[in-house]
C-alpha cells in the first residue's frame, strides 16, 4: 500500500499545481475570448467594419480554455455522469465498476493522445499558417512569419489530453486505495475547488 501512496502523492501534487496554473490561463483565455467576441459584435453592428481576425482569435481562446479546464473538471467530478447503477450496487461492486470505467476512460484518452499528436499537431493542417491571426507588431516567428501556426491552436487538444491522462491515473490510484480500505488516508478535494461543478 505504501507503494501506491508513494506514486499517488507526487502525482496528486503535480496535478494540483499544474491544474491551478491551467485554471489561471483558462480564465485569461475566456476573458480574451469574450472580449474578442464582444468587440467583433460592436465593430460589425455599430461601426460596420469588423476586423477579420477576431473570430479566429476567439476560437484560439476557446480551444485553450477547454483544454486546460477539462482536466480540472474531470478531477473534481464535474462531468455529467449517470450513476444510477453505481448507487444501486453494493459498495465493493460500485468501486470495481468505477475502476473499470476509469480504465476504459484511460484507454480512450490514450487513443485521443495519439490522434491529437498525429492528426492535429503533426499534419499538413497543423503545420499550416493561420488565415488571419497574426503576431502583434509584425513580429515574425517560425516558417509562417508574422502569422500564427495552426498547431498553436491544435496543441490545446494534445495538452488537455495529457493532463486528462495524469488526472485519470490519479483517480485510478485513489480508487484502488479506496478499494483496499485505505480511503480515509486520502486527501479530499476541498469544496471551494469545485467552483460550481456540483
Amino acid at each position: 500500500m505504501s507503494v501506491l501512496f508513494g506514486i499517488l502523492w507526487p502525482l496528486e501534487r503535480f496535478n494540483t499545481a499544474v491544474l491551478a496554473i491551467g485554471k489561471i490561463i483558462a480564465i485569461a483565455a475566456l476573458t480574451v475570448m469574450v472580449a474578442l467576441i464582444l468587440g467583433q459584435v460592436f465593430f460589425r453592428y455599430v461601426l460596420n467594419a469588423a476586423p477579420n481576425w477576431t473570430e479566429e482569435g476567439a476560437r484560439f481562446g476557446m480551444l485553450w480554455m477547454t483544454g486546460l479546464m477539462a482536466p480540472l473538471v474531470y478531477r473534481m467530478g464535474g462531468f455529467v455522469a449517470i450513476d444510477m447503477l453505481e448507487r444501486a450496487l453494493p459498495r465493493l461492486l460500485a468501486g470495481l465498476l468505477s475502476l473499470l470505467l476509469l480504465a476504459i476512460s484511460l484507454w480512450v484518452l490514450i487513443i485521443a493522445w495519439e490522434r491529437g499528436l498525429n492528426n492535429h499537431l503533426d499534419t499538413l493542417s497543423g503545420r499550416g499558417c493561420s488565415a488571419s491571426l497574426r503576431w502583434p507588431f509584425g513580429i515574425e516567428i517560425g516558417r509562417c512569419g508574422a502569422r500564427f501556426q495552426n498547431n498553436y491552436q491544435y496543441a490545446s487538444l494534445w495538452v488537455g489530453v495529457n493532463l486528462l491522462i495524469a488526472v485519470n491515473a490519479e483517480l485510478m490510484l485513489r480508487q484502488v486505495i479506496t478499494l483496499c480500505g485505505q480511503g480515509n488516508r486520502l486527501t479530499s478535494f476541498k469544496p471551494e475547488q469545485m467552483a460550481g461543478a456540483e
